[in-house]
């Protein structure tokens, strides 16, 4: 069958089972936190994990190219956009359950999850609701912040393996690490797709955690910018601070075209409007090759970088 007739194929199948839901040539920069991105081949939301496991299904099943995307705010897509499928995922259902543990699904925004559980007297999450994204994101990268991460409170992920199994494992079965697992930078055909997480919480007095939380939020809109960005882009060296080392080699606020390392972050690039993904991974080898240069510091991404470069 030629590659041609696979697509058509594969094309047809996913017309008839989710209809005018499927898209074609979807600006990405509609769908992520930087406003930056070109179009997606092919489109499509998911709002169950029963359908995001059938759209991974079908995409493995016709070869077709597929990207899980959640709420767009670790990611820096190519002007040219993504080949292949974009798979949206919209399952949002979130539950408190017995023994002081929270479900959420993977679409499920992560700050809202903390409120969730904040407004019941759990608490362990409070310092995610100044992170943006998604539980699926949050569990792949083990996001986190003042001092806490994803790896502090998670139970269990439900997945689906490479082979379509539904599977469930415990947190020690991710290999948690500074914003990185196992999950992270898996190739397509290998990946493992999360489609739910579960989190063990303590009860806490309801004031004393809104009151930590709100807490972490003034810290947050003292100490990062508020244009349209992508979020940290380096992760910390050890013993060290990203924001720290690109300031130091006189680089905060430094701008290319649209694009610009913030005045009040050095470690955040900002979208001051139209910016291109050209002119953020130029800022992103600057910053690195002058901070290798002064300091003698190779700055590790903590972004991913996607679609056709």
């Amino acid at each position: 069958m030629s590659t041609s007739t696979a697509t058509a194929t594969f094309i047809g199948e996913a017309q008839r089972l989710f209809g005018d839901r499927l898209l074609a040539g979807e600006p990405l920069a509609r769908h992520t936190t930087f406003r930056i991105g070109g179009p997606a081949d092919w489109f499509l939301p998911v709002a169950t994990t029963a359908e995001l496991a059938q759209a991974v299904g079908l995409a493995r099943a016709h070869r077709v190219p597929f990207f899980i995307l959640g709420g767009g705010s670790n990611i820096l897509v190519a002007d040219a956009g993504i080949e292949g499928l974009v798979i949206a995922v919209r399952c949002r259902r979130t539950e408190i359950r017995p023994g002081g543990l929270l479900y959420a699904e993977a679409g499920a925004a992560l700050a809202g999850v903390a409120r969730t559980a904040m407004r019941v007297g759990l608490g362990g999450l409070e310092w995610a609701v100044s992170v943006p994204g998604t539980v699926g994101g949050a569990v792949v990268g083990n996001a986190g912040a003042h001092g806490s991460c994803v790896a502090d409170s998670l139970e269990t992920a439900t997945l689906l393996s490479p082979a379509g199994e539904v599977q469930r494992h415990p947190v020690g079965w991710f290999r948690y690490g500074y914003r990185q697992s196992r999950l992270k930078n898996q190739p397509a055909e290998e990946a493992y797709i999360v489609l739910a997480a579960e989190f063990r919480l303590q009860p806490a007095p309801t004031a004393e955690l809104e009151a930590r939380a709100e807490e972490f939020l003034t810290r947050r809109r003292a100490t990062q910018p508020t244009e349209a960005s992508v979020g940290s882009v380096f992760k910390n060296p050890t013993g060290d601070y990203a924001g720290r080392l690109i300031e130091a080699a006189g680089l905060k606020g430094h701008r290319l075209g649209q694009a610009q390392i913030s005045p009040v972050h050095a470690n955040f690039i900002v979208n001051l409007g139209g910016a291109s993904a050209t002119e953020v991974w130029r800022l992103i080898q600057l910053a690195r090759e002058t901070v290798a240069s002064r300091f003698g510091i190779r700055l590790e991404l903590e972004i991913l970088r996607v679609g056709r470069w």
